[in-house]
C-alpha cells in the first residue's frame, strides 16, 4: 500500500454540473437492467463500469464520469433492484457480482476500469478477484467490506429489522409514511458531510430519484434483502472458507485505488486502510471533511487521484511535468 497522489487539477475540464447522462434499459438474461452512456471526449479512451451503492443509482457518478470522460468511456449500471432496473432473483453479493461480469461480457467492452462505491465496493472488490480478466484497475469509494462494529455504522439501526419476519413490508410501509423531500434531505445528511458542496441541481435529482423509488413496489424488499446479504457477507469473512471479502480482496491483481471519508457515516472508516492493506498494488486517499460518496461531494479531487492512477499504471495517460 502507497499514498495515492493527485494529477494536476488544472488538466482537469472547467467546472460545470452537467445533467444526468443519457440512460437506456438493456434487456440482460430476462431481466431489464438499466444503463447510462457518458461518451469519451477525448481519443483512445478505454472503458470503464461504475457501480452504486446500497439505494444508490447510476446517477451518484454523473460528475465523476464526466470529469474522467476525456481518458474514459463510461457506463453506470443500476444494480437489480435499484435505481431503474429491474428486480432480480437473488440479493447477494456473489449475485451482484455476476450480474457486473455479465453485463461487462454482454457489453464486449472489458476489460473495464471498474469504479464501486460502498455496496458497489463490495460487488467489485468480488468481480476483480474472481474474474480478473475483466478488470484493468479498481477504484474502490468508501468500500462496504465487512467490519463488526455497526455501532459505527448509521445503518446498524437497521439490524433488527433483518430478524422480523417479512421485514421488507415494514420497510415498505415506514417509506410510505415519509415525504420524498424528507427521505431525500436524510439520504443526503447520512451520506454527505458538507452540504454546501451539493448544488441545487444536484439536490433536485436525489428527490427525483427518491419518486422512482416511491413508484417501485419492488425497492423496500430489494433495499432490506440487499442489506441482508451484505451483512451475512461481513459475518462469512470472519469464518474460514475461500468466499471470504477479505481474502478475495487479498487475492486482487489490478492495481487500485482506495478512496476513504474521514466522516463516513456509513461504513467504518478503519475500512478503506484495511482494504488498502489487502490489496497488493493499491493507493490510499484518505479525505478530512467528506463523507461516504466522495465522487458526488468532491468529485474532482477523486477524478485527480483516478488519473494519477492510470498514469501510474501504464494505462495511456502521460505524466505531467508537475504533479500535485
Amino acid at each position: 500500500m502507497k499514498r495515492a497522489a493527485l494529477w494536476p487539477d488544472h488538466l482537469l475540464p472547467p467546472h460545470h454540473v452537467p445533467p444526468p447522462w443519457p440512460g437506456r434499459a438493456v434487456r440482460l438474461d430476462g431481466t431489464v437492467t438499466y444503463v447510462r452512456d457518458t461518451p469519451a471526449t477525448g481519443p483512445d479512451a478505454e472503458p470503464a463500469l461504475y457501480v452504486h451503492g446500497l439505494g444508490g443509482s447510476s446517477q451518484n457518478w454523473t460528475d465523476l464520469a464526466g470529469l474522467l470522460a476525456g481518458r474514459l468511456d463510461g457506463q453506470a449500471i443500476d444494480l437489480p433492484g435499484f435505481g431503474r432496473s429491474e428486480p432480480g432473483h437473488s440479493y447477494t453479493i456473489p449475485a451482484f457480482a455476476e450480474r457486473v461480469a455479465r453485463w461487462i461480457e454482454h457489453s464486449g467492452r472489458g476489460p473495464v476500469h471498474l469504479f464501486g462505491n460502498s455496496l458497489g465496493g463490495a460487488v467489485s472488490v468480488y468481480v476483480a478477484g474472481l474474474r480478473p480478466d475483466l478488470v484493468r484497475t479498481l477504484t474502490l469509494i468508501s468500500p462496504a467490506l465487512p467490519f463488526l462494529g455497526f455501532h459505527r455504522s448509521l445503518q446498524g439501526r437497521m439490524l433488527p429489522l433483518l430478524a422480523i419476519p417479512r421485514g421488507e413490508r415494514l420497510a415498505a410501509w415506514r417509506l410510505a409514511q415519509i415525504a420524498p423531500e424528507v427521505m431525500a434531505r436524510q439520504a443526503m445528511e447520512a451520506c454527505v458531510a458538507d452540504l454546501s458542496r451539493i448544488s441545487e441541481q444536484r439536490r433536485q435529482e436525489a428527490l427525483e430519484e427518491i419518486r422512482v423509488r416511491y413508484e417501485a413496489a419492488h425497492y423496500a424488499a430489494a433495499y432490506v434483502r440487499t442489506f441482508r446479504g451484505l451483512v451475512s457477507s461481513f459475518l462469512r469473512s470472519y469464518l474460514p472458507g475461500p468466499r471470504s471479502m477479505w481474502r478475495i480482496a487479498a487475492s486482487i491483481q489490478a492495481p487500485t485505488l482506495v478512496v476513504g471519508g474521514m466522516q463516513d457515516r456509513l461504513v467504518d472508516v478503519r475500512v478503506a486502510p484495511q482494504t488498502a492493506r489487502v490489496i497488493p498494488d493499491s493507493r490510499l486517499m484518505m479525505l478530512a471533511g467528506v463523507g461516504h460518496v466522495a465522487q458526488v461531494e468532491v468529485p474532482r479531487t477523486v477524478a485527480r487521484a483516478v488519473l494519477h492512477l492510470l498514469a501510474e499504471s501504464g494505462e495511456g495517460v502521460s505524466r505531467p511535468d508537475v504533479a500535485g
